[in-house]
């Protein structure tokens, strides 16, 4: 059986606004069921351990996914999601892949967080993919800052700079994701239609553009370990 990392953030508060943010929730539950459901061992994590903040907008009837309803009524999955492991407890040698979800709160915590950083290029230089989705790919600036050339010409996505306009969140977040990832050399691309699932496969890094990217980048993700033919990297 493979063995699954789930970075979550832990991260809350969103800039000059009393509004919170998160985990955005069908981000967590959508790829965690496509793991579980094909036999992959899931363990997470969180930069302060226990239960990560799920951003209440994601809790919105016009936002939940059929996954979201399946853990409201899975008691494992809420005692995992209750108690992740801190990230400094993480062993990344345990692992086969990483996945990042997002929401938010990944803009100021694992952006930030070297731990976060060490485990990605852990994963990366050892030949095991590394997936997140929409501002999972955050985590990633950290990263490129202890290893320079990360990104350099590689295809990308994330939550890009129009639905960042259009969720009317460009005021309450330090930068825009789209515009970071390009700024460290990463070749992006995005659906034409904002807000429509959109993912990348570019070597061992699988990046989703937004929530309904989710689960397809789970997919991505699974169709790459079953295939064992992952590519060097350059």
């Amino acid at each position: 059986m493979k063995k699954i990392l789930m970075i979550l953030t832990s991260h809350s508060a969103m800039e000059n606004t009393d509004s919170k943010t998160g985990v955005w929730l069908g981000e967590f539950t959508d790829p965690y069921y496509e793991l579980l459901d094909q036999g992959y061992e899931i363990t997470l994590a969180s930069p302060q351990g226990g239960q990560p903040p799920i951003d209440p907008i994601s809790k919105l009837t016009e936002n939940l996914t059929a996954s979201n309803r399946r853990f409201n009524d899975d008691p494992a999955a809420q005692t995992a999601f209750g108690t992740t492991r801190k990230l400094d407890a993480v062993n990344p040698e345990e692992y086969d892949a990483l996945f990042l979800p997002g929401g938010h709160g990944p803009l100021w915590d694992l952006a930030n967080d070297e731990t976060c950083a060490r485990i990605i290029l852990d994963f990366y230089n050892s030949g095991k993919p590394v997936a997140a989705v929409c501002h999972g790919p955050a985590a990633l600036i950290k990263a490129v800052e202890l290893q320079p050339e990360l990104l350099n010409g590689k295809r990308v996505t994330a939550f890009s700079n129009a639905e960042e306009a259009l969720v009317m969140k460009s005021d309450n977040i330090p930068y825009k994701l789209e515009t970071r990832l390009k700024e460290l050399g990463a070749d992006f691309h995005a659906a034409l239609i904002p807000m429509t699932s959109h993912v990348e496969v570019d070597g061992l890094l699988i990046t989703g553009q937004n929530p309904l990217s989710a689960g397809p980048t789970a997919k991505a993700l699974i169709e790459r370990l079953q295939t064992n033919e992952v590519p060097e990297t350059n």
